[in-house]
């Protein structure tokens, strides 16, 4: 991993040098794992921020916490590592500040994600210096992956797949949802330790599945992004999950959804379920290098109008080390996709308080079409209990 993110960050100086780019500040969780091999867990929510400073002839520099200091140096390639502390004169500015010496040029920022309180420093210490954005240089690099990259994101695949095995073994009529979220926690943190070891890097990688499941079942189905809760399955109902904020390892961060339904299917459900699939597959069938991004979502959208069905805001999303990155599958988006190029791709139809079908999956493009990254049936999937 180390010597990947030392790769990228000498590609990524190059790429400052023939641009004229001089300094970039990147406070980015994302960012910073893909250039410094490192995160942390108490981050910039907490008011303490971490930033790596990129400048095109020199060597990086990181600016961390003092108390996460040791762990940083232990994850990082990078050297040159700035401490700064809550109390006294060894602020988080004053590190900065002795990084850029007297900036005069234009800072170059992540504009849409750099937090307001060092947006704020920079422009009440630096006035009349402008600050430009660097995420489209970067945000390049980032749209193809390496070799290396698509294995772990294939590895964070199987793990995926076993926590949607897990998550349809539980299912069964009286069930609670809560129960369902536990058991894919659990399935999902005993895959990803069995892909790690006790030595070097990998020691720092936990492999245990957090973040709050995405569990909608019932007439609540047509929600989005609703949590697990303490509702009981009932028979016929649908029930969804969402594995995008939680289907992640080594930082990569994967789209993967599934629709299942407790002893049967109404028929009406059936309906909606195998539009969602049947559009998901079009898009899919569709991604080879050359096409643009929005004749793939274009391909789905002729199902859902075929179907009688109101089309998406987006058919799909590059995936990375950030759970958005571009480009996206959808209308407008003219990005023309080439292999190593990484998607979540999604079917998705909601009926407020009735129902709803949806499905998502994984995939990276290759030069004769596209791979799936994680795998599971597509169809129709009833509860096994």
């Amino acid at each position: 991993m180390l010597t990947e993110a030392k790769a990228r960050t000498e590609a990524l100086q190059v790429k400052m040098a023939e641009r004229g780019i001089e300094c970039a500040i990147f406070t980015d969780e994302s960012s910073i794992a893909y250039l410094a091999g490192f995160w942390g867990y108490l981050g910039i929510e907490f008011g303490r921020p971490t930033m790596v400073i990129v400048r095109a002839q020199d060597a990086p520099v990181i600016i961390t916490p003092l108390m996460e200091s040791e762990m940083v140096g232990a994850m990082t390639w990078i050297e040159d590592i700035r401490v700064w502390e809550d109390m006294g004169q060894r602020s988080w500015g004053r590190a900065l500040s002795d990084v850029l010496n007297d900036a005069t040029t234009a800072i170059w920022i992540e504009r849409h994600t750099i937090p307001a309180l060092v947006r704020n420093y920079l422009d009440e210490t630096y006035p009349g210096v402008p600050l430009r954005d660097i995420s489209g240089v970067l945000g390049e690099m980032r749209m193809i992956k390496s070799p290396f990259e698509i294995e772990v994101m294939k590895q964070a695949g199987q793990i995926a797949g076993a926590m949607m095995q897990a998550a349809h073994a539980s299912l069964r009529e009286g069930a609670q949802e809560y129960e369902s979220a536990i058991a894919v926690i659990e399935a999902g943190s005993r895959k990803a330790a069995g892909f790690l070891t006790d030595g070097g890097w990998e020691r720092f990688v936990s492999p245990m599945i957090h973040n709050l499941q995405i569990v909608q079942s019932g007439r609540d189905t047509s929600m989005v992004h609703r949590r697990a809760s303490v509702r009981a399955y009932q028979r016929l109902d649908p029930v969804y999950f969402c594995f995008c904020n939680m289907a992640q390892f080594k930082q990569y961060k994967l789209g993967f959804d599934r629709m299942f339904h407790i002893g049967d299917v109404r028929d009406s459900d059936r309906k909606v379920q195998e539009a969602a699939i049947d559009a998901q597959q079009a898009a899919i069938a569709a991604i080879r290098p050359g096409i643009r991004a929005e004749e793939v979502a274009e391909a789905a959208n002729e199902i859902y109008r075929a179907r009688g069905f109101e089309t998406g805001y987006r058919t799909g999303r590059s995936i990375g080390v950030a759970y958005l990155e571009a480009p996206e599958l959808k209308a407008g988006d003219k990005t023309v996709l080439q292999p190593g190029m990484t998607f979540a791709v999604d079917g998705g139809i909601s009926v407020d308080g009735v129902t709803a079908g949806r499905i998502g999956d994984s995939i990276v493009v290759t030069p004769d079409g596209s791979e799936y990254i994680t795998d599971y049936p597509r169809e129709i999937l009833l509860s096994r209990g």
